[in-house]
C-alpha cells in the first residue's frame, strides 16, 4: 500500500475580499489592472466582442492616464500602497488577532489585482484549510461585486483536486452592529467639525439603471442602509445618491455630483458625505468625493463640506466583520 503524501488539515480559512487597486500607480500597473476590472463580464454586461474592441483599442488607451491621475492623489506614499490596500491588510490582522482559535486562519484578498483570489486559496489551503468561509467587503449585494466575487472563488475551487467546505457570508446592509457603526461614524465626525450639515449625502458606487431592471436589488439594499441609519440618526436628513458612473448609459439616480452642483442653489451650503457602501477608504471615496466633489460643491457656491471616513479598520468595523464571521464558521 502506497504511503499518502503528507498534507495539513484540520484547519478553517477565513478570506475577507475587497474590489481591487492598482499595484502602483505606474501607467502599466493601471492598465494591467483596469484592463482585468473591465472584462469582467458582470461588471460590463455588453456584447464581450464588441465590448473587447472598446476596451482594447479606445479605453485602455485613454483611461489610465485619468485613473493614474487620481490614484496618485491619494496614494499613501510613505507605505508605497494605496488606501484601500491598506485598509484591507490591517483588517485582516486585527481580525486575526481578535481570534484565539489556533486552528483559524483569516487572511485577505482582491477581487482585481493583488494579491489575487486564487493565490490565497490555493495558500489557505496549503496550510490545512478544510474549510473555507468567504466575507466579500460588500455590504449591499450587487451582481457586479459580490457575485463576481464568488464566480471567482468557483472558477478557482474548479480546479482544485481536494475542495474544501465553502461557506460565504451573504450582504449585511442591514445588520445592526453595521448601522450603528456607521450612525457612531456620523456622530463622530460632525463632533469635530464646527458647522452643522444642512443635509448629509448617503453616496452609494452606483450601477446601469439596466441592471437594476434585470432585478438586480442593489438599489434596494442601498436605500435600506440609509433608512436604517436615518432611523437611529434623526437630527440631519440623509439623501440617498449615487456616484461613480461611467458611459452614455443611465445609472441609477440621483448622480452625486449632480447634487452636489445644485444643493448650494436649493440654500444647502453645508453638507456631509458618507459612503457607506465602501468598507475602506478608497479612490472613489478620497478622490471622486473628498476632492473632485468638495471642489465643485464649493465652486457651485457651497460654504462647508466634509466626508465621513469610512469604517476602515476601526473598532466597531473589526467588531462587527468578527461578528459575521462568528456566526458562519
Amino acid at each position: 500500500m502506497e504511503k499518502h503524501p503528507e498534507i495539513k488539515y484540520g484547519k478553517t480559512g477565513v478570506l475577507i475580499i475587497n474590489l481591487g487597486t492598482p499595484d502602483s500607480t505606474k501607467w502599466l500597473d493601471i492598465r494591467r489592472y483596469l484592463k482585468e476590472f473591465l472584462s469582467d463580464r458582470r461588471v460590463i454586461e455588453v456584447n464581450p466582442i464588441i465590448w473587447q474592441i472598446i476596451l482594447n483599442l479606445f479605453i485602455l488607451n485613454i483611461r489610465p492616464s485619468k485613473t493614474a491621475k487620481a490614484y496618485k492623489e491619494i496614494w499613501m506614499k510613505e507605505e508605497n500602497i494605496s488606501p484601500l490596500l491598506y485598509y484591507t491588510k490591517k483588517q485582516a490582522e486585527k481580525l486575526s488577532k481578535s481570534f484565539s482559535n489556533e486552528n483559524l486562519i483569516i487572511d485577505f484578498a482582491m477581487r482585481y489585482g493583488n494579491p489575487s483570489i486564487k493565490s490565497k486559496i490555493k495558500k489557505l489551503n496549503e496550510e490545512g484549510c478544510e474549510n473555507l468561509v468567504i466575507l466579500p467587503l460588500y455590504p449591499q449585494y450587487a451582481a457586479a461585486t459580490t457575485a463576481t466575487v464568488c464566480d471567482e472563488v468557483y472558477r478557482t475551487l474548479m480546479n482544485m483536486r481536494w475542495q474544501p467546505s465553502l461557506k460565504i457570508i451573504p450582504h449585511y446592509e442591514s445588520d445592526t452592529l453595521y448601522i450603528d457603526a456607521l450612525v457612531k461614524s456620523i456622530n463622530a465626525k460632525i463632533e469635530n467639525i464646527n458647522w452643522k450639515p444642512d443635509l448629509i449625502l448617503a453616496s452609494y458606487h452606483g450601477i446601469p439603471k439596466s441592471y437594476f431592471d434585470k432585478g438586480d436589488p442593489y438599489h434596494c439594499y442601498c436605500h435600506k442602509t440609509t433608512r436604517l441609519v436615518s432611523e437611529k440618526f434623526k437630527s440631519v436628513e440623509i439623501k440617498t445618491t449615487f456616484q461613480s458612473r461611467f458611459g452614455p448609459q443611465e445609472w441609477l439616480q440621483p448622480y452625486t455630483d449632480k447634487n452636489l452642483e445644485k444643493l448650494p442653489k436649493e440654500g444647502k451650503k453645508n453638507i456631509l458625505v458618507i459612503c457607506p457602501g465602501f468598507s475602506s477608504d478608497c479612490v472613489e471615496t478620497l478622490e471622486e468625493i473628498l476632492i473632485q466633489g468638495k471642489k465643485s460643491f464649493i465652486d457651485a457656491g457651497g460654504e462647508n463640506f466634509d466626508m465621513v471616513p469610512c469604517l476602515n479598520d476601526n473598532d466597531d468595523h473589526i467588531g462587527l466583520l468578527k461578528n459575521l464571521i462568528q456566526r458562519n464558521i
